[in-house]
Parts: C-alpha cells; sequence; structure tokens
C-alpha cells in the first residue's frame, strides 16, 4: 500500500510540474535597431491568435508560455523569432531588409515608420555620408543630396553660415528657413551676424554645432503636410535630426574617428597683370599719400605698362632711400595672400547595453586654421544618452550634449575696409602682398593720412595693412551651449501609454568687435562686447492607444499637449566715440570726453499647444494619417493667437492589391496629402504691443516708439498644402523611385505696408501677401551592377520649383534688400526676389543705345532684370564598391537665377580684372548702336579711351544691368575613395573595423555662365541679401583623410 501510495504521489507531482512548465507567463523586452527603439513593430506568438504591437519606445508585453515561439516583425526589416525558455525578458534588435524597397524612416515627433505606411515626402540621408568628406557647418553637408533643398553657404571662411530653404520661399518678410530638430528637441539656428554695403560679419548659424560623428541619420520632411505636428515653428519645412544611440553590447564597444583636411581658394578672379597703380598710363609716383603727390588716393590699376623696365616711386620705395624700384607685375599677389587651409577633428565613442538599459558616450573636438591668416574656429562637444527599464511597465531615458564654439577671429565681411578680401578687388597689380606680412618691421603711415598712426600699406588712404588689420582687429566668438531632453513612458497595457518628455536648448555667447587706433574706419578706435543669451523649454506629453479594430484594420490615436518657454537677452556695450590708449580692448578704455553706449534688450515668448495625430491601417497596404494641432502664441494679438493645424495624408499599397511582388515591378505606393500651416512671419515677440525704447539725448532719458504701428488684428500667416506622389521599386531593389508633385499658397502674409506720415508711424503690419509654390520632385535610383565583389549604384535627384508673389495688397512691390543701387524686391506675378535697377537704353530690337561712345541708361523707372529663384536643381551620386574599396562620387546642380556681381562691376572700375585689357592702348568701341539724327540707328563706331569706358559702364550709381549674370552652376562636390581592412586581417586584434578614405568636397566648377565667382556663395544669408555678391571670401576646396577604428 505504500509502495503504492508513493507511485501516485510521483505521478502527481510530475503533472504538477509539467503543467506549471505549461503555463503562461508575462514576456517583456524592447524591439529596436541601429536608431533606436521601433514603435508599431509586431509581437505574436506563433501559431495563435495572440499577439501585440511595440509602443512609442519599442516595449512590448505578451502572455506565452515557456517553449512556444515569439515572431518580431516590422516592414523593412528582417523578421526574428525567438523560442520562449526560462527567462521572462527578450530584447530583439532587427536588421534591415531592403528588398521591395521596405526601409524604416524617421517622421514628424521622431516617430518612426515603415516606408510604406508613410504618407507624404520625407527623404533621408545616413550619417555615414557626412562623416569622411565633412563640412564644419552640416547643413552645407545636405547639397546635392535631397531633391528639393537649396543650401547657401556665405563664403569659404572658418565658422561661415550657411542657410537652408526646403521648396522655395513662402514669407515675403519672414524666416524661410527650415526648422532643425535634434532627437525629438528644437534646435535655434538663428544667425547673428550679416554683411552689409557698409561691411558686417557672419558668426556661425546654430547648426554649426553639431557633430556630424554624432548623427545616424537626417531626415527632410519638406512640405507642410509632413511638419504641421509642429505647429507654428514649423511651416517651413523640418530637418530631423537623429543621433547615434546605445545597443545591447556583450562587452563595450570603442569607436575613433580622425579626419583631416586642408583648404585653399576654390576660384579667384581673373586680373590683368599688364598695368599697374595709377590713374593714367603715362606717369605714376606715390608720394606721402596726405595730398602731397599726383597720385594720392588712386587705389586703381590705370597706370603705366609693367613689366617693361620701367622704375617708379612706389610704396616700397623707404627701403631705398624714396628712389623709385621696379615696376613690375605680381600675378599671384592675392593667391600668396591667402593661406593654406587646415581643419583637424577628432572623436570617440563609446556605448554599451544589456537586457534593460543602454547608452551612448561620445566627445568629439575640430580646430580650424582659415585660409585667411589669423582667423579660426574651434568645437568641442560631449554628448550622452541612455535608455532604462525601470519596470515591466516604465521606461526613461534622457540625452544630454554640450557644445562649445570659439574663434580668436571670424574674419569681417561686406563692403568695408575692414575686410580684407574686398580689397583685393581694388589692389594695384605691382603690390606683392606678401611684403607687408611683417608689419611690426614696416614704417608707419604718414601723418595726414587715413591710416596715421598704423603701420604703411601699399595705398594709406582707402585701406590699412591688411595683416595688420587681421591680427589687430579682431572679431572674437564665444558660445557655450546645452540641448537635450529627459523623458519617461509607461505602459498601462498593451494597448495604452502614455510619453511625458521635457526638452532644453539653452546658449550663452560673447563677442567682441575692435578697430584699433587708425583704423581706416574708425580712426578713434573702436570697441564692443556682446553678450547674448537664450533659452528655449519645451514641456510634453503624448497619450498612444493602438488597437485592431478587426484582424486587417488597426488604428492608432495619440494625443497631448506641449507648452514652450522661450527668453532671448543681449547687452551690448560699444565705445563709439574711441579708445583713450591704442591696443587695449576693454570697455573702461574709453576716449576722454566720451561715454561708453550700453544697450539691452529682453524678450520672453510663450506658444501653449494641443495636438492630436493617428494612422488608420487596412491589412498593411492601405495607411490614412491625420492629425491636428492648435497654438496660442504670445506673439500674437490676443483675439488672433489661436491658430489651428490639420493635415490628412494615404498611402496605397498598389503592389499589394495588384500582386506585383514577384513581378518585375515589385512595389508600387500611390501617396496624397492636405494639410495647412502659418507662422508669424516677421513679427518679434512685442510686435503686436505698444513699446517704448529708452534712449539718451541732450535732453535726458527718453522714450520712442518703433516706426511701423503695431496692429491688434494682424493674424498669423497661412500656407495651404496638397502634394501626390508614387514610389516604384523594381527588380529587386535595384531600381528605385520616387516622384511628387506640390502645391502650396501662402495667404495673409504679413508685411509693412506705408502709411501717412501724419500717423506719426512710416508703416504699419498687415496681412496683405499672397504667394505660391508649385513644383515636382524626383529621385532616382539605380543599381546597374551587383556581384558579390562589385556594384555600381546610381542615385539622383531633381526639383523644380515655381514660385510666383501673387499679391502685396495693393502695392506694386515691396523692398527686401539691395546694396549700390540695386533692389531686391517682391513683385506680383514674379517670383520671389527680383532684381531691380536701372538697364541700359534699348532699340525695340534690343540693341544697346550709345551716345559719345558710351552707353545710355534708361533712368526714367527701375526695370527687373533677373531673378535670384533658380529654375532646378539637382545631384547625382555614383559609388563603386569593389571587395574592400569603395568611391563615392556627388555632382550637383543649380540651373537659372541670377547674381549681381560687384566684384565684376568693381573690378571693370578699378581696372583690375582682365577685361579691362581691351581697349588700352587703341580704345574702346562699345558694341551697340548710335542715333543717325533721321529716327533711326547706326552701328556705333566712337572710340573712347579704356578708362573712362569701364568706369562709365560699370558705375553702379550708373547702371545696374552690367552687374547680373546667370547664377547656374555645376559643381564636383564631393569625392570619396576608401579601404576597409579585411575581417581575416583584424583577428586575434582587438580591432574590429578599420578603413581609411581619401576625402575632397568642393573640388571643381565643371559648368558656370558669372564671370570671376563662385555663383553658389552670397553676401550674406539673410532674406533681402540674397543674389548679391562682394568682399565674401571665396569658397574653400578641400581635400584630405579619415580614419575610422572601431574596437
Amino acid at each position: 500500500m505504500r509502495s503504492k501510495f508513493k507511485w501516485i504521489f510521483t505521478l502527481l507531482v510530475a503533472f504538477t510540474m509539467q503543467f506549471s512548465f505549461a503555463q503562461e507567463k508575462t514576456v517583456t523586452g524592447v524591439v529596436s535597431d541601429e536608431l533606436g527603439p521601433i514603435a508599431g513593430a509586431n509581437v505574436v506568438v506563433d501559431g495563435t491568435t495572440r499577439g501585440t504591437t511595440t509602443d512609442f519606445d519599442g516595449n512590448y508585453t505578451i502572455k506565452a508560455k515557456q517553449g512556444e515561439v515569439l515572431v518580431i516583425s516590422y516592414t523593412g526589416k528582417k523578421t526574428v523569432k525567438i523560442t520562449i525558455a526560462a527567462a521572462s525578458s527578450y530584447n530583439v534588435s532587427l536588421k534591415d531588409d531592403v528588398v521591395e524597397g521596405k526601409e524604416v524612416v524617421v517622421t514628424a515627433l521622431g516617430i518612426k515608420k515603415e516606408e510604406k505606411a508613410v504618407t507624404y515626402a520625407a527623404q533621408s540621408v545616413k550619417g555615414s555620408s557626412m562623416t569622411e568628406a565633412r563640412e564644419s557647418n552640416i547643413v552645407n553637408a545636405l547639397s546635392g543630396k535631397i531633391a528639393g533643398v537649396q543650401v547657401t553657404n556665405s563664403s569659404g571662411a572658418v565658422g561661415s553660415s550657411s542657410r537652408i530653404v526646403l521648396r522655395g520661399a513662402s514669407s515675403i518678410t519672414g524666416n524661410n528657413q527650415a526648422l532643425f530638430v535634434i532627437d525629438g528637441v528644437p534646435f535655434d539656428n538663428t544667425n547673428y551676424g550679416n554683411a552689409g554695403s557698409g561691411g558686417g560679419r557672419d558668426l556661425p548659424n546654430g547648426a554649426a554645432s553639431i557633430n556630424p560623428d554624432d548623427i545616424e541619420s537626417v531626415t527632410v520632411l519638406k512640405g507642410p503636410t509632413a511638419a504641421a505636428l509642429y505647429g507654428i515653428r514649423a511651416s517651413k519645412g523640418v530637418i530631423l535630426i537623429t543621433t547615434k544611440s546605445g545597443k545591447k553590447k556583450d562587452k563595450f564597444e570603442v569607436s575613433f574617428n580622425s579626419n583631416i583636411t586642408f583648404s585653399n581658394p576654390l576660384l579667384l578672379p581673373n586680373y590683368q597683370n599688364s598695368y599697374g597703380q595709377g590713374a593714367t598710363s603715362d606717369f605714376f609716383q606715390f608720394v606721402d599719400g596726405a595730398g602731397g603727390g599726383y597720385n594720392d588716393g588712386v587705389d586703381e590699376s590705370w597706370g603705366p605698362a609693367l613689366d617693361r623696365g620701367l622704375s617708379f616711386v612706389q610704396w616700397d620705395s623707404y627701403k631705398y632711400g624714396g628712389m623709385p624700384t621696379p615696376w613690375i607685375s605680381h600675378p599671384n599677389n592675392v593667391k600668396n595672400f591667402y593661406d593654406t587651409g587646415v581643419a583637424q577633428s577628432n572623436s570617440i565613442t563609446l556605448i554599451s547595453g544589456g537586457e534593460n538599459n543602454n547608452f551612448r558616450l561620445s566627445i568629439g573636438n575640430s580646430d580650424e586654421k582659415g585660409m585667411i591668416p589669423f582667423t579660426d574656429f574651434k568645437k568641442f562637444n560631449v554628448g550622452f544618452n541612455g535608455n532604462m527599464k525601470l519596470g515591466e511597465k516604465l521606461t526613461a531615458g534622457a540625452n544630454v550634449t554640450f557644445f562649445n564654439n570659439k574663434s580668436n577671429n571670424l574674419p569681417p565681411v561686406g563692403y568695408s575696409s575692414s575686410n580684407v578680401v574686398q580689397q583685393f578687388i581694388w589692389s594695384a597689380r605691382n603690390v606683392n602682398f606678401p611684403d607687408l606680412k611683417n608689419w611690426r618691421n614696416l614704417p608707419l603711415a604718414p601723418v595726414g593720412t587715413a591710416s596715421e598712426g598704423t603701420p604703411l600699406n601699399w595705398n594709406n588712404v582707402f585701406q590699412n595693412n591688411p595683416y595688420w588689420v587681421l591680427e589687430t582687429n579682431r572679431n572674437t566668438f564665444d558660445q557655450d551651449r546645452v540641448t537635450g531632453s529627459t523623458y519617461l513612458n509607461y505602459k498601462f497595457n498593451d494597448k495604452l501609454s502614455i510619453n511625458g518628455k521635457l526638452s532644453l536648448d539653452h546658449y550663452s555667447q560673447r563677442e567682441t568687435l575692435r578697430a584699433d587706433k587708425g583704423s581706416n574706419e574708425y580712426k578713434d578706435g573702436y570697441y564692443a562686447e556682446v553678450a547674448r543669451r537664450y533659452s528655449e523649454i519645451n514641456a510634453e506629453a503624448i497619450l498612444t492607444y493602438q488597437t485592431d479594430l478587426t484582424s486587417d484594420l488597426k488604428l492608432s490615436l495619440n494625443g497631448g499637449m506641449n507648452t514652450l518657454k522661450r527668453v532671448r537677452n543681449t547687452v551690448v556695450g560699444e565705445l563709439t566715440g574711441g579708445l583713450e590708449l591704442p591696443g587695449l580692448f576693454t570697455l573702461s578704455n574709453v576716449k576722454s570726453g566720451t561715454t561708453p553706449t550700453i544697450d539691452s534688450d529682453s524678450f520672453d515668448q510663450r506658444i501653449n499647444s494641443v495636438l492630436g495625430f493617428g494612422q488608420l491601417s487596412y491589412k498593411n497596404y492601405a495607411f490614412l494619417d491625420f492629425s491636428g494641432r492648435n497654438d496660442w502664441s504670445s506673439v500674437l494679438p490676443v483675439k488672433n493667437n489661436s491658430f489651428f493645424y490639420p493635415a490628412v495624408s494615404g498611402s496605397f499599397i498598389l503592389s499589394e492589391v495588384l500582386g506585383l511582388q514577384n513581378a518585375k515591378v515589385n512595389y508600387v505606393k500611390l501617396r496624397a496629402g492636405w494639410s495647412k500651416v502659418g507662422g508669424t512671419g516677421p513679427l518679434g515677440e512685442y510686435s503686436t504691443n505698444r513699446t517704448f525704447a529708452l534712449g539718451n539725448s541732450n535732453f535726458g532719458t527718453q522714450s520712442s516708439i518703433p516706426n511701423t504701428q503695431w496692429n491688434p488684428n494682424i493674424k498669423p500667416e497661412s500656407t495651404v498644402g496638397t502634394e501626390f506622389g508614387v514610389d516604384v521599386n523594381a527588380y529587386g531593389n535595384r531600381v528605385r523611385l520616387a516622384a511628387t508633385y506640390y502645391s502650396q499658397t501662402s495667404t495673409d502674409l504679413i508685411l509693412p505696408l506705408q502709411v501717412e506720415a501724419a500717423s506719426g508711424f512710416t508703416s504699419s503690419w498687415e496681412n496683405a501677401g499672397e504667394m505660391t509654390n508649385r513644383g515636382i520632385e524626383l529621385q532616382l535610383g539605380l543599381t546597374p551592377i551587383k556581384t558579390d565583389n562589385f556594384s555600381f549604384d546610381i542615385d539622383l535627384n531633381f526639383a523644380k520649383n515655381k514660385n510666383e508673389v501673387t499679391s502685396l495688397g495693393g502695392a506694386d512691390s515691396y523692398t527686401l534688400g539691395g546694396q549700390w543701387g540695386m533692389e531686391l524686391q517682391a513683385i506680383p506675378g514674379q517670383a520671389y526676389g527680383s532684381i531691380v535697377g536701372f538697364p541700359y537704353a534699348r532699340t525695340e530690337s534690343g540693341d544697346i543705345i550709345y551716345e559719345n561712345g558710351l552707353p545710355k541708361v534708361n533712368n526714367s523707372q527701375l526695370e527687373i532684370l533677373g531673378n535670384i529663384t533658380p529654375d532646378w536643381t539637382g545631384g547625382a551620386n555614383f559609388t563603386f564598391k569593389y571587395k574592400n574599396f569603395d568611391l563615392s562620387t556627388l555632382v550637383d546642380a543649380k540651373i537659372g537665377g541670377d547674381v549681381f556681381s560687384m566684384t565684376y562691376m568693381w573690378g571693370r572700375y578699378a581696372g583690375t580684372l582682365d577685361e579691362t585689357l581691351i581697349g588700352r592702348e587703341t580704345g574702346v568701341v562699345g558694341n551697340g548702336v548710335v542715333s543717325d539724327g533721321a529716327g533711326g540707328y547706326t552701328a556705333n563706331n566712337v572710340v573712347v579711351d579704356a578708362k573712362t569706358f569701364n568706369q562709365y559702364a560699370y558705375n553702379y550709381s550708373n547702371f545696374t544691368e552690367s552687374g547680373v549674370f546667370d547664377a547656374s552652376y555645376v559643381k564636383l562636390r564631393q569625392i570619396v575613395f576608401g579601404y576597409s581592412l579585411p575581417k581575416n586581417w583584424l583577428k586575434g586584434t582587438f580591432i574590429q573595423d578599420f578603413k581609411v578614405s581619401v576625402v575632397g568636397r568642393n573640388l571643381a566648377l565643371l559648368y558656370k555662365k558669372a564671370p570671376h565667382i563662385d555663383p553658389e556663395s552670397a553676401f550674406s544669408n539673410a532674406n533681402g541679401e540674397q543674389g548679391q555678391e562682394f568682399g565674401q571670401l571665396p569658397s574653400a576646396r578641400t581635400y584630405g583623410f579619415n580614419i575610422n577604428v572601431k574596437f
């Protein structure tokens, strides 16, 4: 009996154990890829109907039994199967599966979606494409890579700013650049420095801070449909930057990247080298520069012929007791002025992660020495991001990056004697600039000259010694910046979760501007200190609900709120009256009898928002996105401070319905969308309020009101957009096509319209403007060759945008900006940015009319002479891979549009460009007609000396048309040739990967029409200064090496 009971007891225990092994348990985990957590991934118990989807942070929770198999899938990724063992947590990393064009795209608010579920135009660039042939400013790295993106680099100076515009201008007076968002944190991209006809300086825009080694991907949300969720800040599109993050690793992964490049000018004007300094061709004498000599004040090159055995008293005759020195040319005098720029950057990254946490730590620095002597730009950054699972339902994460950007000297720009580059177009061809470099050993400029008390220059009336200017009159810049966010995600159940996030973008910077005593523009000297602070805090909470309405119909709903607080402060101290002691730059060194000028301002802004968005999907081939956001902005008057931004878009996978997956054309997606977004245009924090400015006068402290009247009825600008597109993949991803047509209408554009002077104001803010943008964007990818050891890829993009200003509220035009008699205007019926000025007088057939051998000007009224808007833009990237070698080249183009070149105008006037050689000995006969006295015209045959002709026909006060040129160009933008060491070579070492690359950027202008200049460069990045050039540093050609090592 006892034996029988023992057998029964044993059987019962075994049965109980078997039952316990087979019972269900809660299984959790995180699904991610190389970019981080994936939202919306499917997690199903194989062979059952039990399943769930991952939440906003990639978390999943599901009931499963030991021995059952979890199937984790996501479109664009390879499916993973996991057998449930004793553990209760399984993190999964999905790999890309690019067959049939299935990819993962980072969309608005940082949400990753499978490519087929993206219902609007969004284009991405991998961060790896920016790290080898790198740009100091990542904005420039996007040139030619994204359809519909137009990038303008102000110059080749270190620390220079760049401008990025998506799908053309949509505001007449407001900022037209896209919003930058880094890991969900809005990132201020302001540039505080601009050039002008009176000089200026170019400070780096915010995006120049970003270290390319930290970037995982850049996604461009081009249209209002894609950007609507960001509200009033994103009316011009969004640049989403996703940084690299930690991953699950068996051990720490360390990577190191080092880059060194060298730079020199891509293009310099073609100078003539046959005639030297002077006003006449038969005589030159440098006397004292103070009015005591025939050629005092002449910096032009209309003097005697060079290299003919002549000698004259010149600036360097002091070395020889005032005796004449050889009158010879120096063809490379400008080229030799520039140094070879050197840029070095290094970064190191540490990555690790486990079942419930991961992190990434990175440190980077770069040090650039500019082509202009004594200029530099340094960057340092340290960043951390990490995620941690605090329980089955709670996940936390944080990312923070500290940036420091500084320069001991950012070169001045614009038309100013402080800008040495503008001096070159006037520089005498008999002057050798390197002879001026050791300025400490030169005698001082004579008493009575504009440069009195400073080292001798080749001309002491209009310019100081350029090396003295650069070394003494430094413009410094120092910025500390912190950006980051922290979040908590709580998952109530498989369907409902909430995510809360707090983000910060904060920086403080200090700038100094210096001009020592004796400076041409500031004879008594000048000094200024500028202190700026900026802070933006965003608090956001989003509730997410996901459910399967049926087995075929899935629904995702999200709702939440955001509150923004932005504060800007600026304090400026200036010594406008001069310095007491030379060379001492402090605000206490104020000239006797004068006082420092102190000015400060502070601006606060709030935006409160509610938002909702969702997606309805049917059988994973039909998707409908819908969103709405309402902003309440403190910038707008109370009665109009609320604005709603709706958007709806959809995509349909035609190939799924027609069963094309195994055919030659195996993926076809149709998409369409409609949206409405808005912005505040040019309005500042207090533009719609009655404000007073305080100032000092002879009557004490007084207050004043702005010239532009506040308008309590002003409304936000509005843009309504529609877009239609198709995405096609064929031949197993070897043919890839994306095509988009869009139409955008911008209304209620804010303008300062002129009012009667009796009102006490010059203008009033009004919703008066309207503008349209319509265009197409094409992306074509081809892989004509793909074998085990060799592949060849071609990626092309093309964009054509037609912009038109349709209304200015009854006004005939609105002047955006301009220089030297040229105006940049918005004109109804024309594209934004008409170049307006005085043209040549012409016959009905178009011939230029001459009188007394000189062209006549039609100064009866200003006329449209060109437009800054290009006809189309495009890029072509070619990539070859053979075993461990890879070679890629990038060519980009901008065709159409015009530029007004004062380099050309002043160069003709000054006699320094090679065109001025025409007629030096024989005179010039202009190409045109003269009146025959009987109402008709005959060919001009009147001879005029070359100096008279050039200084009349190319004088900006007479003509504008002579300086307008086609701004088209085609550039060899980038070449990268790399070699990766074979894996078997690295076995047994601590190195996992090793790659070395030879790199080049901005290597050649393959085609252009504008003479002497790079038509891509710009005078400044401000709206009103586009399409104008003069005095900016030449574009830089860079070449060097990159090494990447992973341990």
